[in-house]
């Protein structure tokens, strides 16, 4: 354990807050300027674990208060942190923050931030070595100079200090105290028994007499005794015929009492019926509103349902004699359909025979051109041309001509092939096209039936779970209405116990509540009467037998018990009692065996970690069956009894009972508010349930409806597909139908390329041959012959062609109105009469129909249920009525009883007060006649029966003789026998006292010589030790030299030459108590040869060294964890500084002991650790870490400034 660092703040001239490093936990050195506020470090740190600064003055409290310019401070302090990882201090934690904070009216330790006493901290430091009685692990300035003036008296005063003998003297001046005060005593007991002696020689002389005035005495008091107790008796007689009378009273007046206590219980009760009911009729009412209008909506919408379904039936009529109608028609269609394609059929092959004829007409007519005009030019080359050269020049040319248009008639031949083949691809892609399209319109129809099927059965499902959410809902609202009405009851029963509960206990449990909840305390298990059961026929009793105690908190341990009462006096909040189950002990009790009597403790039930509590409250109470079994109990078991009503015996004879209103019990209080709280628990439980199964369902039926929607948008999205694709396979047909055409085009076009590519071919071949021929200007005989044929063959041919052409486009355009009729409006008309007939629109209305039937058969129901729910509730609100007129005249019935009882109760209240005036006489009579008995003192037992059968007037008589007899002994000193035994009796115990006194006395001298020898052995043992370490630390502090102390005895008297040197401890003196040590002398010798010398022969800086070596030995005598010096080299020489060093080094690295130290020397700073700076500037003191160099240097130039 060492200090670990120091916080200060507002203390002296600490005035910011200074938070110093982690010391070393070794050697620490602080340096700094006189005045700089060295020593008020140190006065910091003593100020927390000293009593130096204890019982502060408002004066003494403003003085440690730094002042300085700025704003006043108010309050300060300092925190000490140490290193408890040896746990020596004993707290479970490594570090251990001490503070203590101080103000003008304030004065507080904190451990850890947790507010502790100036004691806790003293026995805190105790516990960790710091001894009271050695308080030398702090040296501050002055310290060693007061031990080198010390007279050697004053060193023996010191090691008993070190010692501990001032305990030994305390103790011992106590039993002198008692000793002296014991002596006073015995003087006072033996005057007083002479006193005695003497009075009881005169009291002798008396005695005679006074016997025969005893005997009469003893007959008049017999006669007295015998005439009060006949009247006694006579006025106990009558007093029991009032009792009885006005018991008679009481019983009447008890059972109408009792009976109006009932009809006002009961009229309590019929109160809060008719509360209940006018509030049941209240929701009610709200409630057939509220269904009264869904019953309203219900008819609308089911109205508003019939009029759907009635247009829908509409729709579906209307639609299916559409179908018909389409029907009709489409049959008519079809039939004209089918005539105007075989017509059709019937006109395309003659119309592609008459297009082949023309075309082959065409090309006889051009073929026979072509040869007449070959023939015309080769008829004219010999005129043309001058030369065959010129000719076949000119004919090449012809031929590269021909050559050139046939090569771009073969590139377009070519092209309107590959047009061709690509029309063909796309009509077969347009007839794989509209298979797809068909396909698909086949799985969307599929699925808009799927979707259909879905729609059925989600709405199926949310019905079904409308249903269940209805039902859920109603059942809801049963619950919160039973847990509101438990939790009134609650609150009602709790009003109820809190007024039963003594207000301070109430204020106390509450505040306990509150402070366990804020500050999370574990381990308060509650008052008693919140842990246990037990059935309800011994309430009575457990209240009776607990009283108060029934409010006690069960607490796990006394330390809770003590945090919680420390919050509570802090609060100001009631009075509780604690029952630490770590304190309280379970009694053993025995019980007797029988079965009148049972054990109150085995009919409660609670946890049996409570069981020494609960034995601690009503383990000594047994339940018997009746006062007179519990009287026997009592007596002879010594147990506390009760019965069943209530009534008490003690086992000390007391007895308590009367009536007990069972209606104020607190256990039942308890009962109702813990039932009700298990039922409100319970009710919760269930309706968390409920509504986590209306959020399920709430959240199922809103997952059907989205996929409801989901399911409405897809068949929304594949019914707009399904048209789209229809649309697109018309689109597709209208397609083909275009390439088709487009493909008839490019075959004419192709057949007549294919034409010009034969003719341009036959020309090439033509002016081939004709090349290199003889230019002649003649035609042969064939060439003639066949020019002559031609003409009229090529009119002819035009004339066929002309009768071709015009039946060619008759056929045609019969052709064209066919195709056009077809294409553009029957087939047209047939899509959409089949699209009529092929609708799903008729389907879906008869789906949408039957939906909305089912939808107006649940509204019907919805109907019938609202309206079944409404004739309910109006039936209950009747009932509900009834019951509200039958407590009105219940109430009426009972306030009539009241007012009989009111006046009947004034009728016994007369009847009352006369017996009271009786019987307030006879008990006056009775009293006066005790008190008789009771002046006549004590009797002989012969005297109560002597004279019991003589009658009053006997009796009178007798007593008037007695007294006239007893008048001639009127001289006679009527106490003489009593005081003679008196003051027998009062010498015997005044002797018996004197003999106690003289043993205690003896006992006390005994006491006192222990003491003494206990103390000397305590000098010498202590004498002993310091005295060996004060050797051994001066030979190392001073070389070659040595030194020892001597105890001085009371017979050395004052020569030093006789002083003895032994350290052994010697027997106690035993004669009357003479200190035995007078003082401490101290001889030392510094070079080790020569004689040794005493305080008084020694320079300054060699006593110096004497009180170190003497504190040092002290300090190994007690070990403390660390160690404070403040200046304690000033005044050394330099080698003992460095030999002061050098121990101060080797204590703190052997036995790992913490030292601070100040200095203005080098030599400490030389062998320190840690070295800290104190600055002062401003009047505000500030500490820093410096290095060691910087320490020199400041130790240098403070030294030089001082000579200088």
């Amino acid at each position: 354990m060492y200090i670990k660092q120091i916080i200060i703040e507002g203390f002296k001239s600490y005035r910011e807050q200074v938070a110093t490093e982690n010391f070393s936990p070794k050697v620490n050195c602080v340096v700094g300027a006189n005045g700089s506020g060295k020593s008020n470090f140190f006065h910091a740190i003593r100020f927390v674990i000293s009593d130096l600064f204890q019982n502060l003055r408002s004066d003494d409290k403003h003085a440690l208060l730094h002042e300085g310019a700025g704003h006043q401070v108010l309050s300060a302090f300092v925190e000490i942190v140490f290193d408890n990882s040896d746990n020596r201090i004993p707290v479970d934690k490594e570090e251990v923050h001490l503070r203590r904070t101080i103000g003008l009216k304030k004065d507080d330790y904190f451990l850890d931030g947790k507010h502790i006493t100036k004691t806790e901290v003293t026995n805190l430091l105790e516990s960790a070595g710091f001894s009271r009685s050695n308080p030398y692990y702090v040296v501050q300035q002055g310290k060693i100079a007061s031990l080198t003036l010390m007279k050697d008296s004053e060193r023996l005063d010191l090691l008993k200090e070190i010692g501990g003998t001032r305990v030994y003297e305390e103790r011992r001046r106590e039993s002198l105290k008692i000793m002296q005060e014991t002596g006073n005593k015995r003087k006072q007991i033996i005057q007083v028994v002479q006193y005695l002696d003497e009075r009881l020689k005169e009291l002798d002389e008396e005695k005679e007499e006074l016997r025969k005035y005893q005997q009469l005495d003893k007959q008049r008091k017999s006669l007295e005794y015998t005439i009060y107790d006949k009247e006694i008796q006579d006025a106990r007689q009558k007093l029991a015929e009032i009792e009885e009378a006005r018991n008679r009273v009481s019983e009447t007046s008890t059972r109408m009492y009792n009976s109006v206590l009932d009809a006002h219980e009961k009229s309590k009760e019929l109160d809060k019926t008719f509360k209940d009911l006018t509030k049941e009729i209240q929701n009610l009412s709200k409630e057939r509103e509220t269904i009264e209008q869904q019953r309203t909506d219900a008819i609308k919408m089911h109205a508003q349902l019939e009029l759907d379904d009635k247009d829908l039936q509409e729709k579906i009529s209307g639609n299916v004699r559409a179908k018909e109608d389409a029907v009709r028609q489409l049959e008519i269609l079809q039939k004209e359909i089918h005539d105007s394609t075989e017509e059709l059929n019937k006109i395309r092959p003659l119309y592609n025979n008459q297009v082949r004829e023309e075309e082959e007409i065409t090309r006889g007519i051009m073929d026979r051109e072509k040869k007449l005009s070959i023939l015309y030019q080769k008829q004219g080359r010999a005129t043309q041309f001058a030369n065959k050269a010129a000719r076949d020049k000119w004919l090449q040319k012809e031929i590269d001509e021909y050559q050139r248009v046939l090569s771009s008639n073969l590139m377009q031949e070519d092209k309107i092939r590959d047009e061709i083949q690509q029309l063909n691809a796309d009509l077969q892609e347009q007839d794989a096209y509209i298979d797809r399209r068909k396909s698909e319109i086949a799985a969307l129809e599929a699925l808009i039936s799927q979707y259909r099927e879905g729609f059925n059965q989600y709405k199926s499902q949310r019905d079904k779970l409308q249903d269940e959410r209805k039902s859920l809902w109603g059942k809801e609202n049963e619950l919160s209405n039973e847990i509101d009405k438990l939790k009134a009851e609650v609150v009602k029963a709790e009003k109820s116990l809190d007024h039963a509960t003594p207000g301070d206990i109430r204020r106390g449990l509450n505040s306990v509540r509150r402070i366990c909840r804020e500050y999370e305390i574990p381990g308060v298990f509650g008052p008693i009467i919140e842990l246990l059961h037990c059935d309800e026929k011994f309430f009575t009793a457990v209240e009776v037998t607990a009283g108060n105690s029934l409010f006690h908190v069960v607490v796990e341990t006394d330390e809770i018990s003590t945090q919680i009462i420390r919050h509570l006096n802090a609060l100001k909040g009631g009075r509780v009692t604690f029952i630490p189950l770590n304190r309280v002990k379970a009694p053993h009790v025995t019980y007797p065996q029988s079965s009148d009597v049972i054990p109150l403790l085995k009919k409660l039930k609670f946890s049996d970690d409570y069981t020494p509590a609960f034995s601690q409250v009503f383990a000594r109470t047994v339940v018997c069956r009746d006062l007179d079994v519990a009287t026997r109990v009592a007596r002879t078991d010594g147990l506390d009894c009760i019965t069943l009503e209530g009534d008490q015996v003690s086992k000390k004879g007391g007895m308590t009972g009367g009536f007990y209103d069972y209606r104020r019990s607190k256990l039942k209080f308890m009962n109702v508010i813990r039932q009700n709280t298990e039922l409100i628990n319970l009710r919760e439980d269930e309706f968390e349930k409920v509504r986590f199964k209306l959020q399920d369902i709430d959240q199922k039926i809103t997952e059907l409806v989205a996929e409801q929607q989901k399911n409405d948008a897809k068949l929304a999205h594949d019914r707009s597909e399904l048209e789209q694709l229809k649309q697109d396979i018309a689109n597709a047909k209208k397609q083909k139908e275009s390439i088709s055409k487009a493909l008839e085009k490019k075959e004419k076009l192709l057949a007549n390329v294919e034409t010009q590519i034969g003719q341009l071919k036959a020309n090439i071949s033509l002016k081939h041959d004709e090349m290199g021929t003889e230019l002649v200007d003649h035609l042969t005989s064939e060439e003639k012959d066949l020019l002559s044929r031609l003409n009229p063959e090529i009119t002819e041919l035009k004339e066929k062609l002309i009768a071709c052409r015009t039946n060619r486009i008759e056929t045609e355009t019969r052709k064209a109105e066919l195709e056009t009729n077809l294409s553009t409006n029957l087939v047209r008309r047939k899509q959409e009469l089949e699209a009529v007939k092929l609708s799903e629109e008729t389907d879906m209305l008869l789906a949408e129909a039957e939906v909305k039937r089912q939808e107006l058969r649940d509204a019907r129901l919805i109907v019938e249920d609202v309206t079944q729910q409404l004739k309910r509730i109006s039936e209950s609100i009747d009932d509900y009525t009834r019951q509200l007129r039958r407590i009105k005249d219940e109430k009426n019935k009972l306030k009539t009883l009241e007012e009989n009882y009111q006046r009947t109760l004034q009728d016994e209240a007369k009847e009352l007060e006369q017996l009271l005036s009786r019987r307030n006489t006879l008990l006056a009579k009775q009293e006066e006649y005790s008190k008789k008995i009771r002046e006549l003192g004590p009797l002989s037992s012969d005297a109560f029966d002597t004279y019991k059968r003589r009658n009053i007037k006997e009796l009178h008589k007798m007593l008037h003789k007695c007294n006239e007899q007893l008048q001639q002994f009127s001289h006679v000193n009527k106490k003489a026998l009593d005081q003679y035994v008196n003051f027998t009796e009062q010498r015997e115990e005044l002797q018996r006292r004197q003999a106690e006194l003289d043993a205690g006395d003896e006992k006390i001298r005994e006491l006192i010589s222990v003491l003494d020898q206990r103390k000397d052995e305590s000098i010498e043992r202590t004498f002993k030790g310091v005295a060996k370490h004060f050797r051994e630390v001066f030979s190392e502090l001073v070389q070659g030299g040595h030194g020892f102390l001597v105890m001085m005895k009371k017979k050395d008297g004052d020569h030093d030459d006789e002083d003895d040197d032994e350290d052994a401890p010697r027997a106690a003196d035993m004669e009357g108590r003479v200190e035995k040590y007078i003082g401490v002398k101290v001889k030392v010798s510094f070079t080790g040869q020569g004689e040794t010398q005493s305080m008084k022969q020694l320079s300054g800086g060699q006593k110096t060294v004497v009180a170190l070596a003497l504190i040092f030995a002290i300090q190994r005598c007690d070990p403390a964890p660390f160690y404070l010096f403040d200046e304690i080299d000033a005044a050394l020489d330099p080698q003992y500084r460095t030999a002061v060093g050098n121990m101060i080094r080797r204590l703190a690295d052997m036995a790992n002991t913490q030292f601070i130290t100040t200095t203005f020397r080098p030599e400490l700073v030389k062998v320190a650790d840690k070295i800290y700076g104190v600055t002062h500037k401003n009047r505000v003191s500030r500490v820093n870490v410096v290095s060691r160099e910087e320490a020199l240097d400041f130790i240098e130039h403070d030294q030089s400034h001082n000579v200088e």
